[in-house]
């Protein structure tokens, strides 16, 4: 398997071939997933615990899930099931120490690379909820997890994705699990009888691709792609009727990968849907869902300009910076406000950049844009038409503070990590006043804020092949968390 966007430039769905051949690539596509459609057996009632922090306490709430079907039949309780309460145990034994145990039986401290004082635990505490708490977490993930991948279907709108574009973490994450061998040390399993969860291996940004017609603005076609597929994968398995999609999870960075999970009532309402696209008020859930990180690849590697060392504060003449387009509501409000009023403190450019690079071809713009975050002490990072941005990771890699300008945003890792060590955030009614805000920010705690993203940069870089707690690790993370958030039913009745 290989990924599919990385033998192609990458480009925005909307950019594509005529409407005639889209309709074409449709038909088709229904075609396939038409000869695989049945019915399949009825769901079952699953019990949820939230666990969106590190647990304290059992188990008590009852999720509500939106059912395929009354049947249902009586099954004794999985022993994966075992597993996770294994697992939930060890992690609220770990949360009550918290704090309090920097070492002893609690290494987590020299598993960050961060000493064993208290000092540096200290360090430790300002980006991460509960430090020991992640720690147990992530080792007892990396155990017992497993992860089946559904086989039915192929590429392009299956088992494949983009990887040189701002869509790139939907092809690099279905690649990289693909490869896991199953049976091995990793998260990948052959067996579904022994998953914790289930992966839909669809790709939204490949569905606009394929068969979106341009400027139709008509999304069904998305929907109708994602019900057939859970009608494929309900009606050949009885892993999703037994939880109603509740251990099942699909990864997308389009814009419409919200609309397009729309598609099943069950996967929108039960399922766990890892989201770019995480805006609290347009029905993401926290406690459910998954926001991922957005990140522009051009080349399908992190651009060399960020793999070098970070400037210091005392090298970097500006306050803020930002460049792009009026895409939305948020950057047309920051450009109206910013846009050319103070470019030797505060540069605010509508793409219309000044070149550093003084080359016969009028400059190289990506070395440009990233030579102006380098020199930056806060890149803004506002909303565009989704509330995503890419230059959060960008500005991480870059030694600049994230400066979140968004309303309904639900940051990635944000159940493990503590964003406000290591970003700020700034209601989108506060953009007039954006200067002051930042100017009020004393020298040393911008440096604490950097300190703070050299901590986590790890959680936000891509790797190939995947390294322990990087982004593709994070991910499998937090959909770990949203799996211990409910239990299959000891017993179902019928």
């Amino acid at each position: 398997m290989s990924c599919s966007g990385c033998n192609r430039p990458g480009a925005p769905g909307v950019h594509m071939a005529a409407a005639s051949s889209h309709l074409l690539a449709v038909v088709a596509l229904f075609g396939f997933f038409l000869i695989f459609l049945a019915v399949g057996s009825r769901a079952e009632a699953v019990t949820a615990e939230q666990l969106s922090s590190p647990p304290s306490s059992s188990p008590q709430l009852t999720t509500d899930l939106t059912t395929r079907g009354a049947g249902t039949a009586r099954r004794r309780r999985p022993s994966v099931e075992r597993e996770l309460d294994a697992a939930r145990a060890a992690i609220r034994r770990a949360a009550r120490r918290g704090h309090a145990d920097h070492g002893g039986g609690n290494a987590s401290s020299d598993w960050f690379h961060g000493g064993d004082s208290s000092a540096e635990h200290a360090r430790l505490a300002r980006v991460y909820r509960n430090p020991a708490a992640f720690h147990r977490s992530y080792v007892e993930m990396e155990r017992r997890f497993k992860v089946h991948v559904y086989a039915e279907g192929e590429p392009p709108i299956l088992h494949a994705g983009p990887c040189k574009n701002i869509y790139t973490i939907e092809g690099r994450f279905i690649e990289q699990l693909e490869l896991m061998s199953p049976g091995g040390a990793g998260v990948r399993t052959w067996d579904p009888e022994r998953a914790h969860a289930f992966f839909l291996p669809f790709s939204v940004s490949q569905m606009v691709q394929f068969a979106y017609v341009p400027l139709s603005y008509d999304r069904a076609p998305l929907r109708a792609l994602v019900a057939d597929y859970v009608r494929v994968v309900a009606a050949r398995h009885r892993f999703w009727n037994r939880s109603s999609g509740a251990d099942h999870f699909m990864l997308s960075c389009h814009d419409w990968g919200p609309e397009a999970s729309r598609g099943d009532p069950e996967l929108y309402g039960n399922g766990i849907r890892a989201l770019c696209n995480a805006n609290t008020s347009e029905g993401f859930r926290p406690g459910k869902d998954v926001s991922i990180p957005e990140i522009n690849l051009y080349d399908g590697d992190t651009p060399r300009q960020l793999l070098l060392p970070a400037p210091g504060l005392s090298e970097r003449p500006y306050l803020a910076f930002f460049a792009g387009g009026r895409h939305g509501h948020v950057r047309d409000l920051l450009l109206r406000e910013w846009k050319g009023r103070d470019p030797d403190n505060f540069p605010v450019y509508e793409y219309d950049l000044p070149t550093t690079t003084n080359t016969t071809g009028g400059g190289d713009k990506q070395h440009d844009y990233y030579s102006y975050m380098q020199r930056a002490r806060f890149c803004l990072c506002p909303s565009g038409h989704e509330v995503a941005s890419p230059r959060v990771v960008e500005a991480i890699h870059a030694g600049c503070v994230p400066v979140l300008v968004s309303d309904g945003y639900a940051p990635p890792f944000a159940d493990v990590l503590r964003w406000e060590g290591f970003s700020v955030s700034v209601p989108v009614a506060d953009i007039p006043r954006l200067r002051e805000v930042l100017e009020s920010i004393p020298a040393a705690e911008v440096e604490r804020l950097r300190d703070g993203g050299r901590l986590v940069k790890q959680h936000f870089t891509l790797r190939q092949p995947p390294e322990r707690l990087d982004m593709f690790h994070m991910i499998l993370h937090s959909v770990w968390l949203r799996r211990l958030n409910f239990r299959l039913n000891d017993h179902l009745s019928s």
